[in-house]
C-alpha cells in the first residue's frame, strides 16, 4: 500500500436551516481514488472549486469522508484513534503562512510543533537547525517572522512542518499569495526536501509551471479526477486542459502553437531546453 491511498472518496458539504432540515448538498469530492507511493512528488491541479483543497484536508484528517475511504500510511482517517498518528505522518502547509506562524522568533516557531509532541529539548534544537537548513533559512533563525518576505515566511512554515519529521507534506496552494521570487524560493525548498530527504510531497496548485517536475499529476474538476499521468502526458493534451479551464506552461503552449503552424515538433514540450533542442533539430534537417 502507498503512503496515501483513497478509494471512491466522497465528501458532501450539507447546509441546514435553523431547524436542522437539509437545505442543500454540495458534492465537493465525487468518488476520488488515488495511490501515492512513498517518496513521490505528486501535483494536484484544478480550477477554483474543483475539490483539490477538500482533498488536502482529508489527507490531514481535518475532514472525514462522507463515503469511501482514505488511508495515510495504513491508518484509516475515519477512525478517531488514528488522528494523532495521521497528523504526525502527513504535515500540512496552508496558503497563507501568517496562519501557521505563531512565535515572535523564527527558531521558536519551528520548535513549537516538536515541543508540543514531547520531543526532548536537545533534539528539538537539532530538528530546528536541520529543518531551517533544509529550506535555506538557517541564517534567519533569530529573526522576527514579521520582518521576512512572503516567500521566506512560507519557507519557515514548511520548516515548522519538517521539524515534526512527517513522511509526507501536503501543500495547499503554498505560493498563491507570493510574488515570482517567493514562488521560486518555496518550490526550490520543496523539491530539495523531496530529492534529498525522501519526503513525499503532494502539491496542490493552479500554476502549471509548478508541476513540470512532478512524478505524477492528478487533474480535478467538479470533485472528480478527470485526468492523471506524467506531466508530459497531461500537457500533451492542450485542448482537453482548456475544457477544464486550465492553461499549460508557456513553453508548452508556444511549442503547441508552432506545431499547429506546421512545424514538426513533439507533443508535451515542458522546458525551454527541450524546445530549443527540437528547433535545432529542425534547422539541421
Amino acid at each position: 500500500m502507498g503512503i496515501i491511498k483513497a478509494k471512491d472518496l466522497v465528501h458532501e458539504y450539507i447546509r441546514r436551516d435553523e431547524e436542522g432540515n437539509v437545505e442543500s448538498i454540495q458534492t465537493a469530492l465525487d468518488k476520488v481514488s488515488l495511490d501515492v507511493k512513498k517518496g513521490d512528488f505528486i501535483a494536484v491541479l484544478g480550477h477554483n472549486g474543483s475539490g483539490k483543497s477538500t482533498l488536502a484536508k482529508h489527507i490531514n484528517a481535518i475532514l472525514e469522508p462522507t463515503e469511501g475511504s482514505l488511508w495515510v500510511d495504513g491508518f484509516d482517517t475515519t477512525d478517531e484513534k488514528n488522528i494523532w498518528d495521521i497528523r504526525q505522518r502527513a504535515g500540512m502547509v496552508f496558503q497563507n503562512p501568517d496562519n501557521q506562524i505563531i512565535a515572535s522568533v523564527v527558531e521558536e516557531d519551528v520548535g513549537f510543533g516538536p515541543e508540543n509532541i514531547g520531543v526532548p529539548t536537545d533534539e528539538i534544537w537539532q530538528r530546528v537547525e536541520e529543518s531551517l537548513k533544509a529550506v535555506g533559512m538557517l541564517k534567519y533563525r533569530e529573526h522576527s517572522p514579521n520582518k521576512l518576505s512572503g516567500g521566506q515566511k512560507q519557507r519557515v512554515a514548511i520548516a515548522g512542518v519538517m521539524a515534526m519529521q512527517p513522511e509526507c507534506i501536503v501543500l495547499d496552494e503554498p505560493t498563491a499569495m507570493l510574488d515570482p521570487v517567493g514562488r521560486k524560493e518555496v518550490l526550490e525548498a520543496v523539491h530539495a526536501l523531496n530529492r534529498e530527504k525522501g519526503v513525499t510531497i503532494i502539491l496542490i496548485t493552479h500554476y502549471m509551471e509548478e508541476v513540470v517536475e512532478a512524478d505524477h499529476v492528478y487533474v480535478m474538476d467538479a470533485g472528480k479526477v478527470v485526468m492523471q499521468g506524467t506531466p508530459r502526458s497531461i500537457f500533451s493534451q492542450v485542448e482537453r486542459l482548456k475544457e477544464y479551464r486550465l492553461d499549460v506552461p508557456q513553453i508548452t503552449l508556444l511549442a503547441y502553437e508552432l506545431k499547429k503552424a506546421g512545424l514538426d515538433i513533439p507533443d508535451g514540450i515542458l522546458t525551454r531546453e527541450e524546445l530549443t533542442e527540437a528547433l535545432e533539430k529542425l534547422c539541421q534537417s
